[in-house]
Order: structure tokens, then C-alpha cells, then sequence
């Protein structure tokens, strides 16, 4: 089912190495952090154990994809190297993929080599929040290792991108980035390619709003669009609370993307989520 508002045809489907993914109703993508200081604690994960209860809770809330990462990219973040990232994320997809073969299990890097590894270890997507502008290989990895690439939008570094984010008009100047970066990994053999506008990262709430309110604009690309707003400052600090309290924020957010042509919701809590989309549908067909 595709939003009403929708001008361009988006990509029904995604390839990875064989597999096929339908991308005619909206995707959840459950978050699993292998950090010990991403800015949500509760999407950390401690050990093999919690990582295999908290995967297997997702995929049976409804999730498709788990997206697994090594690196936390809160504000005022520094980076670890790719050996760090290695360390941290091989063995936990190893286990995902042995335990759970038909998830897709999304790395989230911007290290071409982490991506190499991931996904001969099981990975079925390459999430980059710089793009393929922190490591030149990126793209013809990804093109050689034929899994689809999500492109975000990254205003400077995770440790610069909040200091003084600025922009001559964010919807019309994240465009044409995410448009530049998409050409690139096209050029490069990348087949399917997913846009992220990069919620938080280096925008401020004023941005962040809206590019949510003109997010369907990003769809003239004829990428599927991926909404990362979970508990994110632009929920909270708008509601004035913590994050830790911003789970009803983030649904009303979700759904708004949803409205605006997500297709893949980036979550920590996938119960909500995935109901989120349930309404979404059935508020679409009631008005078809």
C-alpha cells in the first residue's frame, strides 16, 4: 500500500545476494546497539544472550530488519576505528544470522572494510549515516558485495554536527546531497539504494521538523525513504521531557513519517511501531 500523496514511483522491492524484500507496506527495523554509551540505554545490549532475546522479541513484534551497530553516533561522539567495530559487531551477527536466517540484518557503519565483514558474516544491508563520505570504498564495496545501501544525510561529524548546524534551506540543500551521494553509489553498481535525511544529525529542531513535513519531496529520487526518529532530541526536547520518556512522542512521530511516505520506520521499540502501521493502513484504505 503507498501513501495517497506519493508523485513518484518508489522501488517495490529490495535485492540482496538472492533474497527479495517486498517494500509494498512499510518495514520496521528493530535498533540493536553494541555500544556501551549510545544516548539510549535501553537499546544496549549487554551480552549474546540479551541480543538473542531482544532480536527474537522484535522479529515475532513484527520486525523485518535488525539493524546492528557498533559505534555510537549520539551528538559530541567520537568514532572508534574499524578494528573496534569488528570486535564488536561480528560475533553478534554470526549469532543473529545462525538463530534468526530470515531476518535481514542491516550493519550500521561508515567503514567500507566493517561492511565487507558484516555481511559475509550474515549481513543483508549496508546502513551508512555519512553516505559513503567517511570512507571512499564504501560505495564499490557495496556494489561488489550486491546488498542494498542506506544513504543518510550528515551534516559535518557526530562529534561536530550539533555545534552550529546552519543551512541556506535544510529540505532543498539535504536534496541535493542525498541526491549527489546516490548518484555516486549508482555510478558505482550499488542497484538498490535507501535515503535517510538524517533526523539529528547536525539540524536543529526547527530543521528536523521540517524536513519530517517535506520528507515525500525525497521520493522524487525513487528511493524507499527510512525514518530514524526514535527517542531522538527532536521528540524530547520538543516535549521537554528525557528520552527515556519519549516513547509516545516517537509513535506520533512515526506516524507523521508514515504520512509523509516512510518506508522503513528505524525503531527501538517495535510493538509500537508496528502498530503504528496497522493504523496508518487501515486509515489509508478507509480513504481510498
Amino acid at each position: 500500500m503507498r501513501p495517497k500523496n506519493t508523485l513518484f514511483p518508489v522501488a517495490r522491492s529490495l535485492q540482496s545476494r538472492g533474497r527479495l524484500l517486498s517494500m509494498d507496506r512499510p518495514q520496521v527495523m528493530g535498533i540493536l546497539n553494541l555500544t556501551p554509551d549510545s544516548f539510549f540505554a535501553g537499546s544496549r545490549m549487554s551480552g549474546k544472550k540479551q541480543l538473542l532475546e531482544t532480536a527474537e522479541a522484535m522479529l515475532r513484534a513484527g520486525a523485518t530488519l535488525l539493524d546492528v551497530g557498533g559505534a555510537s553516533t549520539r551528538p559530541g561522539a567520537q568514532l572508534p576505528s574499524a578494528l573496534t567495530e569488528l570486535k564488536r559487531v561480528l560475533p553478534a551477527i554470526e549469532a543473529l544470522h545462525a538463530h534468526f536466517p530470515e531476518a535481514w540484518i542491516s550493519i550500521d557503519t561508515v567503514h567500507a572494510s566493517v561492511a565487507e565483514a558484516a555481511v559475509e558474516a550474515g549481513a543483508a544491508i549496508v546502513n551508512d549515516i555519512s553516505g559513503g563520505l567517511l570512507d571512499a570504498q564504501m560505495h564499490p564495496t557495496v556494489a561488489r558485495l550486491e546488498v542494498p545501501y542506506i544513504v543518510m544525510h550528515m551534516q559535518g561529524t557526530p562529534e561536530t554536527m550539533q555545534q552550529a548546524p546552519q543551512y541556506e534551506d535544510v529540505v532543498l540543500d539535504v536534496f541535493n546531497q542525498l541526491k549527489e551521494l546516490f548518484q555516486s553509489a549508482r555510478r558505482a553498481g550499488i542497484r538498490d539504494v535507501l535515503l535517510d535525511v538524517g533526523f539529528g544529525f547536525g539540524k536543529t529542531l526547527a530543521h528536523n521538523y521540517t524536513l519530517l513535513r517535506n520528507m515525500d519531496a525525497f521520493r522524487a529520487l525513487g528511493c524507499p525513504l527510512l525514518a530514524g526518529v526514535s527517542r531522538k532530541g527532536m521528540i524530547w526536547k520538543a516535549l521537554n521531557i528525557t528520552a527515556e520518556q519519549a516513547l509516545n512522542g516517537t509513535t506520533a512521530v512515526h506516524m507523521l513519517a508514515l504520512q509523509q511516505g516512510a518506508s522503513i520506520l528505524r525503531v527501538h521499540e517495535v510493538p509500537e511501531a508496528i502498530e503504528a502501521v496497522k493504523i496508518w493502513e487501515q486509515y489509508e484504505s478507509a480513504a481510498a
